[in-house]
C-alpha cells in the first residue's frame, strides 16, 4: 500500500484576517505558505498537512506558544479552536516581533508552581487561560 502523494501549494495569496481584520499580503520571508496574520498571529486552519490547502475544517488558530528548534529558528504553535489540531507554523520576517515576545515569555510569566521569593514568602499565579 502507498502512501497518498500531497501536492503543496506554493499559495501566499492575500487574506483578511479573520481576528484583527488586518490586511495580509506575501510574506516578506521566512515562510513559503503565508497563513498567519503578522499583526496578531492568529491563523485558519488551512491544511492538512504543510502546505497542502485541503482543510475543510477553516476554523481559527490561536497562536498558544513558541517553539524554538534546534537550529534556533522559531516556530509559532497554533491551536485551532474549532477541532482543536494542533500545527507549528514557521514565523516570517514581518511578524509582529512584541507578539511573538507575549508568547515567547509566558510561561516564566505565568509559573504552574508557587514561586519562592527567598524570604519565607511563596508567590501564586492565577491562570486565566487563553492567549491574550
Amino acid at each position: 500500500m502507498s502512501r497518498t502523494d500531497y501536492t503543496y501549494k506554493n499559495e501566499s495569496n492575500a487574506f483578511i484576517c479573520g481576528k484583527c481584520g488586518s490586511g495580509v499580503f506575501a510574506a516578506q520571508s521566512g515562510t513559503l505558505n503565508r497563513n498567519h496574520c503578522p499583526e496578531c498571529l492568529w491563523s485558519r486552519h488551512v491544511d492538512l498537512r504543510t502546505g497542502d490547502r485541503m482543510s475543510v475544517c477553516r476554523g481559527m488558530m490561536e497562536p498558544i506558544g513558541i517553539w524554538v528548534k534546534g537550529d534556533g529558528e522559531w516556530s509559532l504553535i497554533h491551536r485551532c479552536v474549532k477541532c482543536g489540531f494542533i500545527r507549528a507554523n514557521r514565523i516570517a520576517g514581518d511578524d509582529s516581533h512584541e507578539e511573538l515576545l507575549k508568547l515567547a515569555v509566558k510561561p516564566a510569566a505565568m509559573p504552574p508552581l508557587p514561586v519562592n521569593t527567598g524570604r519565607g514568602e511563596e508567590i501564586s499565579y492565577k491562570h486565566s487561560g487563553g492567549a491574550k
